[in-house]
């Protein structure tokens, strides 16, 4: 016979080190509520199904910006592209003017904040939230979808920004 363990979780340190040979697309997720343009970098980005158009991020609960976000009617996933390392670095800092020079943007459907220069907007209305453990799930229902010019994608590993380079 053999022994069971009781489960365990791994301590979050081990969780976030293993999580890091994960490489992760780079989006930001954009929103203007009370005419206050929002928004935050997410490396949580997911298409969540095709028949509704769903797609879902993460938001830590502690965010500062989720209260501005949460109560927007509409937002925009920006999916960065390979160049935009700058610009998800500094819709992550705290205390900053995201929207201000050097950032490129304009208002799109709905006042929503689109960002210059990204492969793709996809402007989305809320559809449901679930708080999972340290973060909230957010899923959108996809109202609008624009490509930009052809880029490579933005991606996120071992805690810094680079780019794809495909196999030939």
């Amino acid at each position: 016979m053999t022994e069971t363990l009781p489960e365990q979780a791994v301590d979050a340190e081990r969780f976030r080190r293993a999580l890091a040979v994960h490489a992760a697309g780079v989006v930001v997720v954009t929103a203007q509520t009370e005419g206050v343009p929002v928004g935050l970098t997410a490396t949580s980005f997911s298409s969540v199904s095709l028949e509704p158009p769903l797609v879902s991020f993460y938001v830590d609960r502690a965010s500062t910006t989720w209260p501005w976000l949460r109560r927007a009617g509409h937002f925009a996933v920006n999916i960065l592209a390979g160049d935009q390392a700058d610009l998800a670095s500094r819709f992550a800092r705290r205390g900053v003017d995201r929207f201000a020079p050097p950032t490129r943007w304009r208002p799109g459907p709905l006042g929503v904040p689109l960002l210059g220069g990204v492969s793709a907007h996809l402007v989305c209305a809320p559809h449901s939230t679930a708080e999972i453990g340290d973060h909230v799930l957010v899923v959108g229902l996809v109202t609008e979808a624009r490509l930009g010019a052809e880029h490579r994608p933005l991606l996120y590993h071992q805690g810094r920004f680079g780019r794809f380079a495909p196999h030939v």
